[in-house]
């Protein structure tokens, strides 16, 4: 089995929400989200895995908040 088929069965049977996308042209890229982080793997066609976790809260904001994150405001 690819090293992607692994990561998604891996994700799938945790019953974990993911999206794959394709950036670059030698990685499929996975964005996984669990409560309070998001997870970003990447795994290269030579089959190693690079993972970045983003964490945060699951606060809910109002609509100004995307004209900050927009204008580069923090």
């Amino acid at each position: 089995m690819s090293k992607v088929f692994e990561v998604l069965k891996r994700l799938d049977d945790a019953k974990v929400h993911y999206f794959i996308g394709r950036y670059r042209p030698d990685t499929i890229d996975i964005t996984a989200t669990v409560v309070g982080e998001r997870v970003e793997i990447s795994v290269f066609d030579d089959d190693h895995v690079e993972i970045s976790r983003f964490f945060g809260n699951e606060d809910v904001l109002d609509e100004a908040v995307l004209d900050k994150i927009l204008n580069g405001d923090k």
